[in-house]
């Protein structure tokens, strides 16, 4: 970007450095009569707010000072050349570097950063600021980093000073990526450069958030340069406390450069800019004498044609004018051109603009053009422009205006063609005036019939019409889309033959009445008459055929007397019988294949034509043409194939398209940065291949298409794709119908889009923060590095067979004998589930277990089992984490396939919080057998007995172990709670153990099982039942976790539950290392190797450190759980909550009230989701200021929380002893309460319906172990699927990505899947927002440059939106495409039946009529003509009628 500059005038070169620093100081202050400042004495301002220093003087003047100043360097009466001295370091490049500003007095403050010296001169190219080295200072220490000796420049860094506002300062970090560095040497007196001054490739210089630096280059006395950066940003914000920065940089480049150290000997001169690419004034060559009467040539149109127009007269050495409308002054064919002009004017609409005849014409005659070529579309069929041209005295590239007329006209076409003996198809006999003439032809010739626009094509103001009803619409839609595509309305009906070949042929004349065939073109498909993919020649067209339809193309050439380029179109029926239909009096957009077949550029051949040259000149006769291979062009869109192809819109943030070996690309309108209008036609690029054989063709074509990769808007690759790999179009065998006849074509895979989406979300966390609730504070500086296991060389080596292994050799009832044979007692390590609950909120993310999975398969190989899913961490995995728990279920199974795994399940609440219908519960465990779990621990929250049984009948059915809990609470020793005393227990083991389990777990979810109690109870249960394996978990809050765990074994328990060091203790379980070693030492332990435990400990050690913005406030063991009873993984989560309400401060009083709601609710079991609704009632007393007494007496009156109504209606089961009476009476009211098992009653979920329901409305990537998530958790499965369609997938994100935002400058790596790795750099956040409330974010991907907008939370923005229709509301009509209302066809309160219109919409100049969806009166309409809607606004509401 060139930078505006305020010259030194010619007498003012040369100056000394004294008498330099007098001009600075004279131009801030021209009235002053003082001497200029001391350069040794160096203040930092001088009287009147002039900042100055010497030699790398920065002044900063505001805008009231501009003016003058500029005013004082440009006159007489500056200091000139009388200062001509020794010891002048003066050139002619002398500047002042202003602000990149158009007008310096528009900015309230601005700088001038004077370049005085021929020290600096200012090359035109910018590089960003580095923002790893940078330093500020103030300009006292700016300037004492560069004096004014050579001998400094040697010996010290280089200060590169500029000038930004303060308020920028904490920007500058952010500027851009380090593109070029300049320091000195330290080996020697010399400078160390490295040249860097390509522009940053991240973004336009507009959009960075802050400074930017202009590279400036030194010159030592034997001519080697140096070069230094450094330029007021475009975007600073100049300020009154501004500040001057110094800025050394690093070399990643170097050459030495010598420079003397003497500054008397030191001689600099001016460098030379960077090399410059030539233009195209520079390059283009003599033009030939035949060519001079088109030597300027204008194309009247835009896009991809204009390029192609441009490129084609470039290499003619012609001269080449674009024109654009206002909406296109930033599309690409502008900069194609020399010249380009805006077609503007009152009243000009995009469209419009390329339709103005006298403005056209105009501007080209005032420009100089000598030529004008139309394109295709637009004026290129309108004879009145054609005319215009010519009167005008310039050449018109195309037909004759006559010819034109007649061929444009399709009646006469068909008129001509009879005349010449060329078959016709059946149709109207001239234009169809009127509806009534329409009806008239039909009655005669019959259905179907298509109405065409008698000028125009490429799909337009055509229809099909197959039924009498559908002809009064498809007329007026035919008549009307043609006055607005091609300015005329008329139309002529032809019969429809049904499932023709669209065959075309390219014919070339000359103005001497020679004609040529360029062979032939197939287009049959289509879709709405509108040309998708076309191949040349044919293919399986028999040579008869051919030969028959060249010679009809020639025929009809000859006859009207064709001059240049065009078309002969014919439809070839099943039987091979040709029709002709039209001719095009133009080039078409298909021209491409032709050149590809035939080596003959048409365009060019064109302009020499309209020139003057003949056939013959140009080696065009019919017997040099040949065909050499296939070639095929398809035509990549913006459009919506899984939405009946609706036009998108938007703005293209990734554009990469192929190439390679026989692929040609045309564009126009697709490149990154691109704003796709609904003004226009959807083209984007046309990708072409050309090959030996039809298959190669397809094949290259294939492989360029794939290789696309377009970001912003959606695009017509997946259905392409789709065609080209039919195999009727493989076999050539395709017809008009063949698109709209393949239902097939339109079943699409989901568009990944991964990388996108994955800057999306980081960019959301830079802007935003994480959205991960629960965090305080920041995670942990250190990532968790992957441990090297001792004796462990190869951790992807397949582990050794562990317990797992038996049970798929055994069975269930095997394994549990196995396991009671078993003469160790065995472990389960609860790190992957329990243990974060307990310690970390249950945040613990896939992505941090994955990563020491196959180390864990190594070194756990003796445990149990892993508990490692189920209970809490299945919704938390949805909500807070935006995992799908069926992955990690699925990724860890892979990675450990020796262990068995084991999930908690809630029995009649499978993993959820309310009751489900019976075949939810049952698919839910099936499903979950499926996909990896092993060992299911079935448990109720009230040890009610008929929920576990449901729990463990599912798990009976799905195939799975089933280790049925006892939920331990109170105290079995304790003579004063006999509730919960040993004849309870035996006699809920003797009720488990007849329903057949396999293992009895003993859950002590509160760590309230003692040493002595664990002896007594498991003593007990081992002398009743001696075959049974016992299974023992518990929570070390209170400390004595070890020593029950130590107790349990030896009285008899099979499997303990443990977690690894670093996540054991507390609430968690207790620590693996303590309990391995003492059961080792009683001669009951298992050998594992204790080094290699101790090696995946400190992983996990790292890992807690990592997540300690999750870590609880416990630090040391609480034996009070003894009074409060609160479940270890409950404790944390709690404590949260109670901060979420603003009671933390009152903790203590929720534990007293915890204890106090247990007694009011009956002195129940406490596990989830009974212990949610003992901590709700807690939380709910303190908040209110309520004891037990209050709560008795207010009960009637009290609004108490949902859950615990719900359960004193019976919804989660029924507690032991029943409900409290009159608690519960009071509490319920009227509410209906349930008797018995609550979900016995429920009807069963239609789970095949919930997945038609949710692919709809979420897409085609739900699978069925989605649907169980949407069963379970319908809300927090929506909120899920939501993020994943705006989002993705981002479970594989490095954690300290997803928890923080990333550094400026520093790489990420993501690996999607394997061997699909990205790089992914974060190069500056924007400070501003939008209108829109949206703030820009600029990465690196892969080393290409990304921009991401994402909304600000953090502040309101108040703009106007539109409603949206709702999915669920199906009287609520939604806008289909983009687009503008061109009429309303109801009035609120009409009657409507389905099918009647509502409104039409125009988009991509194809018109949609909105219609009815359902019978009834409108209600509302919301919308009005002229307003443009976008996909889903709401249109209207209608009340449907009465059943």
């Amino acid at each position: 970007m060139p930078l505006p500059t305020i010259p030194v005038p010619p007498n003012l070169h040369g100056l000394s450095c004294d008498v330099a620093d007098d001009m600075l100081h004279r131009i801030a202050h021209p009235d002053a009569n003082s001497p200029a400042p001391n350069p040794d004495k160096l203040p930092a301002a001088t009287p009147g707010g002039l900042t100055v220093h010497p030699l790398h003087a920065a002044v900063v003047l505001p805008s009231s000072q501009l003016q003058p100043a500029y005013s004082y360097a440009m006159s007489s009466s500056a200091p000139g050349g009388e200062h001509h001295a020794s010891g002048c370091y003066g050139g002619p490049s002398c500047s002042y570097s202003a602000c990149s500003h158009t007008s310096y007095a528009a900015r309230p403050t601005a700088a001038l950063l004077p370049h005085h010296m021929p020290l600096y001169t200012v090359p035109t190219p910018t590089i960003p600021l580095s923002s790893a080295s940078t330093t500020t200072t103030a300009v006292t220490a700016a300037a004492a980093a560069a004096t004014t000796t050579m001998n400094t420049f040697a010996s010290a860094p280089v200060g590169n000073s500029t000038t930004v506002a303060s308020s920028s300062l904490s920007n500058l970090s952010s500027a851009a990526s380090s593109c070029g560095n300049l320091s000195t040497s330290s080996s020697s007196s010399s400078l160390s450069l490295t040249h860097g001054f390509d522009a940053c490739q991240s973004t336009s210089y507009e959009n960075l958030p802050a400074g930017l630096l202009t590279p400036v280059s030194l010159r030592s006395s034997n001519g080697s340069s140096a070069s230094s950066s450094h330029q007021p940003s475009a975007r600073s914000s100049i300020s009154s406390m501004d500040t001057i920065f110094a800025t050394t940089r690093k070399p990643s480049l170097s050459t030495a450069l010598p420079l003397s150290t003497s500054a008397s000997s030191a001689s600099l001169s001016t460098s030379t800019s960077l090399p410059q690419v030539l233009s195209f004034d520079e390059i283009r060559g003599e033009l030939e004498p035949s060519m001079q009467s088109v030597s300027k040539i204008m194309c009247a149109n835009r896009g991809e044609i204009a390029i192609r127009v441009f490129r084609a007269a470039h290499e003619l050495s012609l001269r080449t004018v674009a024109i654009y409308s206002l909406a296109d002054r930033f599309a690409m064919h502008r900069s194609k051109a020399d010249e380009a002009y805006e077609v503007s004017g009152p009243n000009v609409t995009p469209v419009g603009a390329y339709l103005d005849v006298d403005r056209i014409v105009a501007l080209a005659v005032k420009s100089g053009v000598r030529a004008i070529h139309p394109g295709y579309g637009f004026l290129s069929e309108n004879s009145t422009f054609a005319r215009a041209v010519e009167k005008a005295g310039i050449v018109f590239v195309g037909p004759d205006p006559d010819v034109i007329d007649k061929m444009g006209d399709k009646t006469q076409a068909r008129t001509a063609a009879i005349e010449c003996g060329v078959p016709v198809v059946p149709g109207s006999n001239g234009p169809v005036p009127s509806l009534e003439a329409a009806e008239a032809f039909v009655k005669q010739h019959g259905l179907p019939v298509i109405i065409k626009a008698a000028f125009g094509g490429g799909g337009r103001g055509m229809r099909v019409i197959r039924n009498e009803s559908e002809l009064s619409e498809g007329y007026l839609r035919c008549t009307s889309e043609a006055k607005s595509a091609f300015g005329d309305g008329t139309v002529f009906i032809e019969r429809y033959i049904e499932n023709p070949r669209h065959i075309e042929v390219q014919i070339l004349a000359d103005n001497y009445g020679n004609v040529v065939h360029l062979f032939e073109r197939d287009c049959s498909v289509q879709r709405r008459h509108q040309k998708v993919i076309e191949v040349a020649p044919a293919v399986n067209l028999p040579t008869n055929v051919r030969d028959a339809i060249l010679e009809s193309a020639l025929k009809l050439a000859r006859h009207i007397k064709y001059r240049n380029a065009g078309t002969v179109e014919f439809l070839v029926d099943p039987q091979h019988r040709h029709y002709f239909i039209e001719v095009n009096p133009r080039i078409q957009v298909e021209h491409t294949i032709t050149e590809q077949i035939t080596g003959v550029d048409l365009v060019a051949s064109q302009i020499r034509i309209a020139a003057g040259a003949s056939l013959e000149s140009l080696g065009l006769q019919q017997s040099n043409i040949s065909v050499r291979g296939h070639s095929i062009q398809c035509r990549v869109t913006a459009e919506d194939p899984a939405n009946n192809f609706m036009p998108d819109t938007g703005k293209i943030v990734v554009y990469r398209t192929s190439s390679g070996n026989g692929i040609r690309l045309d564009g126009g309108a697709g490149f990154a940065g691109s704003i796709i209008t609904p003004h226009y036609d959807s083209l984007l690029v046309k990708i072409i291949s050309h090959a030996s054989t039809y298959q190669s063709a397809i094949r290259k074509l294939l492989r360029a298409i794939t290789e696309c990769r377009i970001r912003g808007v959606k695009t017509n690759i997946p259905f392409l794709q789709k065609v080209l790999l039919h195999p009727e179009f493989l076999q050539g065998v395709v017809h008009t119908g063949f698109i709209d006849n393949t239902k097939e074509l339109f079943n699409f895979p989901v568009l990944k889009n991964r990388a996108q989406k994955l800057l999306t979300f980081l960019g959301e966390i830079c802007v935003n923060g994480s959205a991960v609730q629960g965090m305080v504070g920041e995670p942990g500086p250190i990532t968790p590095k992957i441990p090297t296991i001792t004796n462990l060389p190869d951790p992807m080596a397949p582990p050794p067979a562990g317990w797992r292994d038996i049970l798929l050799a055994e069975g269930p009832e095997g394994f549990a004998k196995k396991l009671r044979a078993h003469k160790n007692v065995l472990i389960t390590d609860t790190t992957w589930r329990d243990a974060h609950q307990s310690h970390l909120m249950t945040r613990m993310r896939t992505y941090d277990m994955a990563a020491v999975a196959p180390h864990t398969a190594h070194v756990m190989s003796k445990a149990f089992s892993l508990e490692m899913w189920g209970g809490a961490t299945f919704d938390v995995s949805l909500r807070f984490l935006h995992e799908c728990p069926w992955d990690r279920l699925r990724q860890l199974r892979a990675l450990v396939p020796n262990i068995p795994f084991q999930m908690l399940l809630r029995g009649a609440n499978a993993v959820g919080y309310t009751t489900y219908p019976d075949n939810v519960v049952f698919e839910f465990v099936k499903t979950a057998k499926d996909n990896g779990v092993d060992i299911f621990r079935v448990f109720d929250s009230l040890n009610y007995v008929e929920n576990l049984r449901l729990g463990i009948d599912a798990v009976r059915a799905a195939g799975g172990v089933i280790e049925a809990a006892i939920c331990y609470t109170g105290d079995v020793l304790n003579p004063k709670r006999p509730k919960y005393n040993l004849p309870y227990y035996i006699g809920l083991v003797e009720k488990l153990v007849e329903m057949g389990i396999h293992i009895l777990a003993i859950k002590d979810m509160a760590g309230l099982l003692k040493p002595h109690a664990a002896t007594v109870l498991i003593g007990a249960i081992r002398t009743r039942w001696p075959d049974l394996p016992i299974h023992v978990h518990t929570h070390d809050t209170a400390g004595t976790g070890v020593a029950s765990m130590i107790a349990a074994a030896q009285a008899g328990a099979d499997v303990v539950d443990v977690a690894t060091d670093a996540m054991s203790g507390l609430t968690s379980q207790p620590c693996m290392g303590a309990v391995v070693t003492s059961l080792n030492d009683l001669g009951l332990g298992e050998a594992f190797n204790f080094d290699q435990l101790q090696d995946l400990n400190g992983y996990w050690g790292q890992v807690r450190a990592h997540y300690r913005c999750f870590d609880s406030e416990q630090k040391a063991s609480s034996s009070d759980v003894y009074q409060h009873e609160m479940p270890g993984g409950q404790y944390t989560n709690l404590f949260f909550q109670s901060m979420s309400l603003g009671l933390s401060e009152q903790w203590g009083a929720i534990k007293t009230s915890y204890a106090a709601a247990n007694r009011l609710l009956g002195d129940i079991v406490k596990v989830t989701p009974s212990s949610k609704v003992v901590g709700d009632l807690a939380q709910f007393m303190v908040a209110n200021e309520l004891d037990e007494e209050k709560v008795i007496a207010q009960a009637d009156r009290l609004s108490f929380p949902s859950s615990v109504v719900q359960y004193f209606q019976g919804l989660i089961g029924i507690p032991e002893g029943g409900f409290p009476e009159p608690l519960r009476t009071k509490i319920v009211r009227n509410l209906p309460c349930v008797q018995g098992r609550p979900g016995a009653n429920m009807p069963a979920l239609d789970l095949v319906k919930l997945k038609r329901d949710l692919v709809e409305q979420f897409g085609s990537w739900i699978t069925d172990t989605d649907v169980m998530s949407a069963a379970m958790y319908p809300e927090v499965f929506k909120e899920y699927a939501l993020f994943v369609n705006h989002l993705g997938n981002v479970g594989m994100v490095p954690t300290f990505a997803f928890l923080k935002a990333l550094p400026v400058g520093e790489e990420l790596v993501v690996d999607i899947e394997a061997g699909k790795r990205l790089y992914i750099k974060l190069i500056a956040v924007g400070t501003e927002t939008d209108q829109r409330g949206m703030r820009e974010v600029f990465f690196e991907l892969n080393g290409e440059a990304r921009k991401i907008s994402v909304p600000d939370r953090s502040i309101a923005v108040a703009h106007v939106t539109r409603a949206k229709a709702s999915a669920d509301m199906p009287n609520e009509v939604g806008c289909p495409m983009s687009g503008t209302v061109i009429e309303l066809r109801a009035k609120v309160g009409a009657p409507l039946k389905q099918g009647d219109p509502i409104c039409v919409l125009n988009a991509m100049k194809m018109e949609t009529v909105v219609t009815a969806p359902l019978s009834g009166t409108l209600e509302l309409l919301n919308v009005k003509v002229g307003e443009s809607l976008s996909a889903g606004d709401l249109v209207a509401r209608i009340k449907p009628a009465a059943p």
